[in-house]
Order: structure tokens, then C-alpha cells, then sequence
């Protein structure tokens, strides 16, 4: 599997989630919770550092050969974060007329965890260069 595609995605995927929670803390916790602190603010934009550091590194692993046991950090640090991500917003949106957003994400979520599952357990196929 080319994971060139993978990586781009979730790189651009976390990099709008880590931008919008570093500079729009307050906006996006009102949404959640209108009686956001200036601490829960700071967590938000630390979030939104996290974010922003893993779509960093998704990017510039863009390139590698992962799979099998190649780029295996990558790949088991994208794995965690996008299956725990999935389970916990799962957990937290119990009801089925949730917002429209709330299950876009969890979807979003939930097919990055198999694609990562499914990298994690194949072998890597490197790219033909032959015409």
C-alpha cells in the first residue's frame, strides 16, 4: 500500500484541528462549554500544540517506506491516537441525534484507525519505478 496519501490526510486532518484549537480556544470550547476557564483555554491550545507537532510529523514522514516493521513508531503512534480518539468520542456522543459534526469526526476518526490497523499489519510495497 502507497501510505504517501494516508500521511498527507492525516497530516492535513490534525493540522486543521491543532491550528483551529491553538488560535480559537475560547470559540471552540464555548461551543462545548460556555463557562470555559482561562486554564481549560491553555489545555485547548496545548491540545492544538499536539496536534499541530503530529500533523508535523506525519508530514514529513509522507515519503517513508511504512508498514511491517518499517516506520513502526509512525504508525503505532497514529494507530493509538486515532483508534483511543475514535473509542473515546464514541463514548461521549451516546446519543444518535448528536450533532452531524460530532459523527463526521468520530467517522473521520474511526477510518483513519483501520487504515493505520491495516498498515501496521501488512507488508510495505515499495513503488514501482519501472515504465
Amino acid at each position: 500500500m502507497n501510505t504517501r496519501y494516508l500521511m498527507i490526510a492525516s497530516a492535513f486532518f490534525m493540522a486543521a484541528i491543532g491550528l483551529a484549537l491553538t488560535f480559537a480556544p475560547q470559540e471552540i470550547l464555548h461551543r462545548f462549554d460556555s463557562d470555559a476557564t482561562s486554564w481549560e483555554q491553555t489545555l485547548a491550545q496545548l491540545c492544538g500544540a499536539l496536534y499541530c507537532a503530529f500533523a508535523l510529523m506525519n508530514w514529513t514522514a509522507k515519503s517513508l517506506l511504512l508498514g511491517g516493521i518499517y516506520g513502526r513508531p509512525i504508525v503505532i503512534g497514529n494507530l493509538v491516537h486515532f483508534t483511543m480518539g475514535a473509542l473515546l468520542l464514541l463514548k461521549m456522543s451516546s446519543a444518535p441525534s448528536d450533532e452531524p459534526v460530532r459523527w463526521v469526526l468520530i467517522s473521520a476518526y474511526a477510518v483513519f484507525a483501520v487504515v493505520f490497523g491495516y498498515v501496521m499489519m501488512t507488508h510495505p510495497a515499495k513503488a514501482s519505478t519501472e515504465n
